[in-house]
Order: structure tokens, then sequence, then C-alpha cells
């Protein structure tokens, strides 16, 4: 079936693109989905709610059809570390049955990197894999067994791709295959060095990619050095340049790096902006969405 999200049909049109993520607390509380819309309404294309990428919170399900019901466009983010074939299909079924119309396909960051570093991951089937079935669910109305799906389905797949990712070579060799299993739009990893991204963005153009599928670069307001130190500590896809966290120190207190931090995100949107073969921008604030508006006013986006 064809996608009618606001997302595909901006896609389909070639317009420039905002997304941005919010990340739920481990409650139970749908006011906090709610209160947090406020920062995305009438500024956002659509909103991914995480799935669990620290261990466990509200499930990215509760969290789209609570958006949703907020008038926000929810994009729905499923990782395949913490569930098997069967699993990910029912979700996914469920997610068209409560009118969720975009997905996020994932592998996720393996549990050590978690609070729950004692839980077991699954990996039945990876990313590519998870893309690939929903691109069958719509295109031919079967799981991936072939049996046949009740009713109408109809989502939107995307991936994720961490542009510093080397060799350069086998980076793009795996994100054609995403574009290929059926990703529709591609949200990278926040961008920091924007030398390497726009050599990843010639590469991927030069392969055929960026008409194929619409590109939104990740960007991320770091709050200061050590936090900037921390995450590159502990994700080791994550790139931030040394330039940058001695930037952040050299601000002062925690006020002036907070500041600082901003004004190093909104100076990367205004670049990331005039890179040909980039369709838009995807806004990671790490659970601080209430900077989302300001990000947005301070890039005259």
């Amino acid at each position: 079936m064809p996608q009618t999200s606001k997302l595909a049909t901006m896609i389909n049109a070639g317009n420039f693109i905002i997304t941005a993520e919010f990340l739920p607390l481990p409650g139970a509380d749908s006011k906090a989905v709610e209160d947090a819309a406020g920062f995305f309404k009438d500024r956002i294309t659509a909103v991914n709610v995480a799935d669990n990428p620290h261990g466990p919170i509200l499930s990215s399900l509760a969290g789209s059809v609570i958006l949703e019901r907020c008038g926000i466009e929810a994009v729905y983010q499923v990782v395949t570390r913490d569930r098997n074939r069967i699993a990910l299909q029912s979700d996914l079924l469920g997610a068209a049955a409560l009118g969720i119309k975009n997905v996020l396909c994932l592998s996720g960051h393996h549990q050590t990197l978690t609070v729950s570093r004692a839980s077991a991951s699954v990996y039945d089937i990876d990313s590519i894999q998870l893309a690939a079935a929903v691109k069958q669910m719509n295109d031919d109305a079967v799981l991936i067994d072939g049996t046949k799906i009740n009713g109408d389905f109809s989502i939107l797949a995307g991936a994720v791709a961490t542009p510093d990712m080397k060799p350069l070579e086998l980076n793009i060799m795996r994100l054609a295959k995403k574009v290929a299993a059926g990703a529709q739009f591609i949200q990278t990893q926040a961008v920091f060095d924007l030398d390497a991204f726009a050599l990843w963005i010639k590469e991927a153009k030069q392969a055929g990619i960026t008409s194929k599928t619409a590109i939104l670069a990740g960007v991320m307001p770091l709050e200061s050095a050590s936090e900037a130190e921390a995450l590159r500590e502990k994700y080791t896809d994550l790139v931030i340049p040394d330039s940058v966290v001695e930037r952040l120190k050299a601000a002062g207190d925690d006020t002036a790096q907070a500041k600082e931090g901003m004004a190093i995100c909104v100076e990367t949107i205004k670049k990331i902006k005039s890179i040909e073969g980039v369709r838009g921008l995807h806004i990671l604030s790490g659970g601080k969405e209430h900077l989302v508006p300001e990000i947005i006013k301070a890039a005259g986006l």
C-alpha cells in the first residue's frame, strides 16, 4: 500500500524536512508525553519516540500513540535487540492498527551500554531485515513467512546511519543495503565533524543513494564539555572532535558552556543546510525537548 503519512508526503514532494526525537522517562504518566508534545507542535514534521536506548522507559509504541492523540505525527522506533521476529511483526501490526504511519528500524546499542547490563539480547533479525519485512508487509500484505495480513498495512520505513563509521566504503555499502531493503528515509547520528559528514554525503550521492532516500542529518545541542567527553567515550560510533570539546571548555562555567553548545548546534545546522544531498534535519535533544523551539528559532528554520 502507498504510504500516506505527512513525512511520506514531504519526502515525495522533495521538501526540506525537520524531525526530532522524544526520549520518554521510565514512568507510566501520559501527561509527561503530552507536555513534551507542546515543544513540537507546529514546528516538526514528525517526532521519533525512542525505544529503550538506555534501559526500560515508556514504550515507543505507547509514546507514539499519545503523541498522535496530541496532533503530533510520530515515528515509532523499533530496536531488534530486544525482540524476535514474532514480537517485532506483532508490534508492527499493532502500530498500524493504532494509526501509526512511520517506523524507524534500528538494531540498538548493546545492552551493556544500558542500565540493564544483565539483560539478554535477542538480535533474531537486524535493522536491514526489519526494514525489508516492513516493505514486504506494505507491498505484498504478508508477513515474513508469507502469512496474509488482514486489513490495511501502510507504514513508512526508515533507518539510521552513522556517517563517521570507518571504513567509508563499507559504511556506504551498508547504507545502500538499508535503502535497497526499503528504508525511505535515513536519520543520521549526531553530526559534529562537518568535513567527514560532507565526504560521507558526497560518497552516498556518487553511489546514487541520495536520490533514492531522504537523508536527514542529526544535530545535537551539547550541554557541556564533560557531557561531550562522556558521550564519545561511551558511544564509540559518536565522533565529537577535540576542537568542539575545547571550544566548550573555553566558554567558561556550566551556563556559558550550555550556551556555547547551542551556538555550535545552530552553526552546524546552517552549514549542513548548504550541503547538497541533505534532505532535512533530525534534532536529537537527549531528553531536553524544551530546547527544540529555541534551536529552530535560532537556526531560522
